[in-house]
């Protein structure tokens, strides 16, 4: 991998960041476009000049009417006309879900989940790093008060219990992710201390086992995600 190849970024805090995504697509020699669409950075017209998207999470909803919204959703129209690694990861996923015709919903209870819930990936979801022989992980980090229906089309990679749909794929570039693989201790920290009301919710966790769960259950997922990524990456189309 050479370090021309420049992996489009993009996030809806002010002051977020790719976490762990973003260090490891630079470790394997990548420059990150960094873009905030809802802060008026502008998307690029075309996938040229990258070699694939990562769309972050952020509280609000793939539902809303805002005008970034509205323009995120219709421009994944870009990365997946053109075959190029796409990977939406929570906001990111239901952003691709809804370009893709499927629903994005709230649960009527109000349940949510934040915290360190258990998944069950498909075989086919163990088929994306078995040539490093890393599984995928079975219990992942979460945040997020709505979940999506599985879109036409596309292959469902895992389960929950909660919220069905944990991780889907669509064609051979695109990948869906409801968990938080980027997220640090640092990150977790963060997210409990500013959101207390959250975690006040139904299906929320305490805030205490969200740092005590990233010892017991982070390095699955970092294994998993350093593996993942230049396999996605590399699945560039060439033609």
């Amino acid at each position: 991998m050479t370090a021309t190849k420049r992996v489009l970024v993009i996030l809806h805090q002010e002051h977020s960041t790719a976490g762990r995504v973003g260090r490891l697509l630079e470790e394997l020699g990548c420059q990150l476009d960094v873009r905030r669409p809802r802060f008026g950075d502008v998307l690029p017209e075309n996938m040229v000049e990258h070699a694939g998207a990562i769309v972050f999470g952020g509280p609000m909803s793939a539902n809303d009417s805002e005008k970034y919204i509205r323009e995120e959703i219709a421009w994944l129209s870009k990365p997946l006309g053109e075959n190029k690694p796409y990977l939406g990861i929570c906001l990111g996923a239901q952003l691709l879900t809804r370009h893709l015709g499927s629903k994005v919903y709230k649960l009527e209870n109000g349940a949510i989940e934040a915290g360190y819930y258990p998944i069950i990936p498909l075989p086919q979801a163990q088929e994306l790093t078995s040539e490093e022989n890393i599984l995928f992980p079975e219990m992942v980090y979460q945040w997020h008060s709505e979940g999506c229906d599985l879109p036409y089309g596309a292959t469902l990679l895992a389960e929950g219990l909660t919220f069905p749909v944990q991780a889907y794929q669509y064609g051979s570039h695109a990948f869906a992710i409801q968990f938080h693989p980027e997220v640090t201790y640092m990150t977790i920290d963060r997210w409990t201390r500013l959101g207390g009301e959250r975690l006040r919710m139904p299906g929320a966790k305490p805030s205490s086992e969200h740092l005590s769960d990233w010892h017991l259950y982070d390095q699955n997922v970092a294994q998993w995600i350093k593996a993942f990524l230049p396999r996605w990456l590399n699945n560039e189309d060439s033609s």
